[in-house]
């Protein structure tokens, strides 16, 4: 029987780390998966908690065929190749009577020399004037040691709410409860990636927590007829140390949100986190395989640059820009459900290096991120997109408002007497066009909005799979990018067609020639239309770039 997949994903850095996550099923890293995620949060506004559910539900309503069956189905050797079941959970610290620490210790029953000792017990651990007044609606701001009790709270909260029933259970609760049931029923055959960082706040916290507080939310559920043994169940994490930074807090903001994460802080909190996790028991009972991740110190992109004010502590305005170490954690889990052994007893941690060129330049291929043996198959098949990204938003202007760049390219297709695809709903072509500007990049008003992958190579001092030019933040630039071109190794370009014209219109013409004689698509790459022309599509990219992984 195969593992059953899922995902946790938990705080800001973690959102962004399952963004990667998604991109990969998008590129077809996946095939013939269900991957069930969750994302958890104290901070439900949070800015990168939205986008990346806006964009599970956009590949979803990509993979979306019959409304009847929602997502769609798994399929392989194509684009959108997993199917992603969502589910979102997050402590509600929004009520006033919730606000803080403070007002969820407080207990009525107590007389007041019990409740006086309460508070002075209480003082020992958090500091009476900060931490236990600060507003955990934006998460636990680095104070891990009050955080994990808290998302412990909350998680078991929760699962005594779904086990009462009435009025009181939450959405959100509702969906945890569903989460936890469908892990408890595949208990015996489950992998369970969790992303988050180890020097911040929220998944700080919870990364040590989750295994356990999962358990106790089962036993609570199910009145202790779990199958949730953590012996058997196989737990994996990031263990994401520091590679941002961001302006110190003005004094003033100190003053009023009482406390607030300080930069300067995380690489202390990042050794005395690694100190932690290679010492704890209960971690190493609980996980199998830790992944330890870090980045220069020297190469710190400082996600203060675009705001002016306040340090954002939550919220919407939380929606930091993408890294290439999210990628190297959704690797990560990629290695962890592909192992084929995880049956060892204490947590095992890995790490890789990568080559760094001249002038100590890194140089990233696709073995820095999945090693040797794989690691083409991940050049082509995020190469795979990008080419279809470039050709629908390049060659036939889909970066720009108001051009639907998939339609563009049915019509051209049509005009080469390739019309199977001609009945495609508008709306569902533009939801491709859509998910390819995420990808990569759109422009408006003149000005380049960079998608995912051109953020991730807009973090990297050096070389990166793809040329300089396919993934330039200049839109002249792009709006000329020849799909069939965008490797550093030009083993990769697309062949061209005999005839007259420039190379990028012959490297078309062979590419549409590829698709309309060779790639016809499988059944395994679907059934419906929509599966059928992006099967068709993915066939003829790879054959074009005459891919490894056929």
């Amino acid at each position: 029987m195969d593992d059953k997949l899922f995902i946790i994903a938990i705080g800001g850095t973690g959102m962004r780390c399952l963004e990667s996550f998604v991109h990969l099923c998008a590129a077809g890293m996946f095939d013939n998966k269900t991957i069930d995620i969750l994302t958890l949060d104290t901070d439900q506004a949070n800015g990168n908690k939205g986008r990346v559910e806006g964009l599970i539900d956009l590949y979803n309503n990509i993979k979306t065929s019959d409304q009847n069956n929602p997502g769609g189905n798994s399929t392989a050797d194509s684009f959108f190749t997993a199917k992603l079941n969502l589910y979102r959970f997050y402590t509600d610290y929004s009520d006033d009577s919730r606000g803080n620490f403070k007002l969820l210790a407080q207990t009525n029953s107590l007389t007041p020399a019990q409740r006086e000792d309460d508070e002075d017990l209480s003082a020992l651990f958090f500091d009476k004037n900060s931490v236990q007044e600060f507003n955990l609606a934006h998460g636990y701001r680095a104070q891990t040691h009050l955080g994990s009790m808290l998302m412990y709270h909350g998680i078991l909260e929760s699962a005594i709410r779904s086990k009462k029933g009435g009025d009181k259970v939450k959405p959100q609760d509702k969906e945890l409860k569903e989460f936890l049931q469908l892990l408890n029923r595949n208990a015996a055959n489950a992998r369970v990636f969790v992303f988050g960082s180890v020097f911040g706040g929220t998944g700080a916290s919870s990364i040590p927590v989750i295994p356990v507080a999962l358990g106790d939310a089962l036993k609570v559920i199910t009145s202790g007829d779990n199958e949730l043994n953590l012996n058997k169940v196989k737990f994996g994490s990031t263990l994401l140390t520091d590679y941002f930074t961001f302006d110190t807090p003005a004094d003033s903001q100190k003053k009023n949100a009482k406390v607030i994460a300080d930069a300067n802080n995380f690489a202390l909190n990042s050794q005395a986190a690694m100190s932690f996790y290679n010492k704890d028991l209960t971690v190493h009972q609980s996980y199998k395989m830790l992944y330890h991740i870090g980045w220069p110190s020297s190469h710190k992109i400082n996600y203060s640059r675009n705001h002016t004010g306040d340090v954002i502590t939550g919220g919407k305005e939380q929606e930091n820009p993408c890294h290439v170490v999210e990628l190297m954690s959704a690797a990560a889990a990629y290695d962890f459900f592909t192992r084929k052994d995880l049956n060892q007893q204490r947590a095992e941690y890995v790490y890789r290096t990568v080559e760094m060129g001249e002038g100590g330049k890194l140089r990233l291929t696709g073995a820095s991120f999945i090693g040797d043996k794989e690691g083409p198959v991940l050049e082509e098949k995020l190469g795979s997109l990008l080419s279809l990204s470039h050709l629908i938003l390049s060659r036939y202007k889909g970066a720009l408002e108001g051009i639907d760049g998939t339609i563009e390219f049915i019509n051209d297709l049509k005009r080469r007497n390739v019309e199977a695809y001609a009945s495609l709903p508008d709306e569902q072509t533009r939801l491709l066009d859509t998910y390819l500007k995420e990808y990569a990049y759109s422009i408006r008003d003149g000005q380049l909005l960079p998608g995912w992958l051109h953020q991730v190579k807009s973090t990297i001092d050096g070389q990166f799979i793809f040329s300089d030019e396919a993934l330039s933040l200049d839109p002249a630039v792009l709006q000329n990018v020849d799909p069939g071109t965008i490797y550093n190794d030009e083993k990769y370009n697309w062949d061209v067609s005999f005839g007259f014209g420039s190379k990028v219109d012959r490297r078309i013409d062979k590419f549409i020639e590829v698709l309309k004689k060779d790639s016809a698509p499988t059944e395994q790459q679907g059934e419906s239309l929509k599966e059928k022309f992006l099967g068709n599509i993915y066939n003829a990219i790879v054959r074009t770039q005459k891919a490894s992984h056929l």
